[in-house]
């Protein structure tokens, strides 16, 4: 959402929320801040909270501001301010969707990093998947 010089409110098109919820945590990660918001959807719920389960951020809450509900993330970081989220990377796009099989699932940085993975169980992250044996789409990496 921004406004326009004449105090009209525009509302942007996002093709890919995906794609914009890791922009926006990486931009907000480079420029030090201590958090960021993300506008609310079920889908960018459910990548928090699995940023959350896994430690690579501090807290998140939902907030409603009229109408509309966005998502406050506090981000994590380590004793001389380095950041616990070292990259985030989109795997599959809109234009080119990649799904794996449990028994292909990726491994981030040989364990290291955690893969994001959309299945018919819900969104996991790759351990998860593998442990209750479901593949699905690959969302991003996270390390």
């Amino acid at each position: 959402m921004a406004f326009s010089p004449k105090g009209v409110l525009i509302i942007m098109v996002v093709t890919d929320p995906i794609a914009d919820l890791l922009t926006r945590i990486r931009n907000a990660l480079t420029a030090k801040h201590d958090g960021c918001v993300v506008p609310h959807s079920k889908i960018k719920l459910s990548i928090v909270e699995i940023l959350k389960e896994e430690g690579y951020i501090a807290d998140y809450q939902v907030v409603e501001q009229g109408s509309f509900k966005s998502i406050h993330i506090k981000f994590k970081y380590g004793k001389k301010y380095e950041r616990v989220i070292t990259n985030l990377k989109r795997i599959s796009k809109p234009g080119l969707r990649v799904y794996c099989g449990h028994e292909e699932l990726p491994k981030v940085l040989d364990g290291l990093g955690v893969a994001i993975i959309s299945t018919s169980k819900g969104v996991m992250c790759d351990r998860t998947a593998r442990s209750r044996k479901v593949g699905g789409e690959v969302l991003c990496y996270v390390w």
